[in-house]
């Protein structure tokens, strides 16, 4: 019988020339499974921060219309939005431990609604809340995050005749004291949005056209709470302060000679 004499060389040889491209397919392999997963884990990470941001976003939210609704109830009595009082009833209706153990920054203590002003006129206001929001990623520095939510409010302020006219003649507003007449009610130099703010804060405040914010010389009770207007000069320690008040009269047009068309609201 004839014997075949096995290749044994050869065939060592193919095998041994295989082994290279296995290990380099495993080390590419371990090495993309090294990268992928802390990718992976970051995109979870960012994904919860999301929902956790938009979860903070809703609550606080429905916390500022229970703060709407509070403050339409205080402004049937005083015509006044206290920012401060706004910013406790958003902490009441969410939750101070759930604020404080929020991405919220500063905790419950980061509501601010400062920027809510209140129309004595009208009763028309706006409530607003800004609070930043900080992503704690690793290996990543991610600056605060500003978040700002606002609504519209009005408080009852009596019923308004029905008709814009006075015998069928243009009808136009004038104050006790003032020069000029005004065609919208809603003129900024009738309609003074007040704010209540803390002294300590009057310094870096500044009004619609960049000015500073004065003492005013007719109110001078001491105390920490200031009251501004956007469009005037002047902080008040007095909410009955004169200054802050408007008596405004419609009037048909005839009887508003002698005084001029407001620059504002008269063209």
């Amino acid at each position: 019988m004839n014997r075949k004499k096995l290749p044994s060389q050869s065939l060592y040889s193919k095998f041994a020339g295989r082994v290279p491209g296995l290990t380099s397919c495993r080390g590419a392999m371990t090495l993309e499974a090294a990268c992928a997963a802390p990718l992976f884990l970051i995109t979870v990470i960012t994904f919860l921060y999301l929902l956790e941001i938009m979860s903070l976003q809703i609550a606080v939210r429905e916390g500022l219309q229970y703060a709407g609704r509070n403050a339409m109830q205080e402004a049937a009595e005083i015509p006044l939005l206290n920012p401060g009082k706004a910013e406790a009833d958003i902490v009441e209706s969410v939750g101070r431990s759930r604020l404080d153990g929020s991405i919220l920054q500063g905790g419950s203590s980061g509501i601010d609604c400062s920027g809510s002003t209140l129309s004595p006129l009208t009763g028309i206001g706006k409530l607003q809340v800004t609070y930043k929001v900080k992503i704690p990623i690793p290996l990543f520095h991610i600056p605060p995050i500003l978040l700002t939510e606002h609504i519209k409010i009005k408080g009852w302020v009596g019923y308004e005749p029905a008709g814009g006219d006075m015998d069928g003649e243009e009808v136009v507003y004038v104050t006790e004291t003032g020069l000029v007449y005004h065609k919208d009610p809603n003129c900024t130099h009738l309609d003074l949005s007040i704010r209540q703010v803390e002294k300590s804060q009057i310094s870096g405040l500044r009004n619609e056209s960049g000015g500073k914010y004065y003492a005013c010389p007719i109110c001078k009770k001491k105390g920490k709470a200031c009251y501004i207007t956007t469009t005037g000069d002047r902080y008040h320690r007095s909410l009955s302060c004169s200054g802050l008040k408007r008596t405004v009269y419609s009037i048909p047009v005839s009887e508003a000679r002698g005084r001029r068309k407001c620059s504002r609201c008269g063209n």
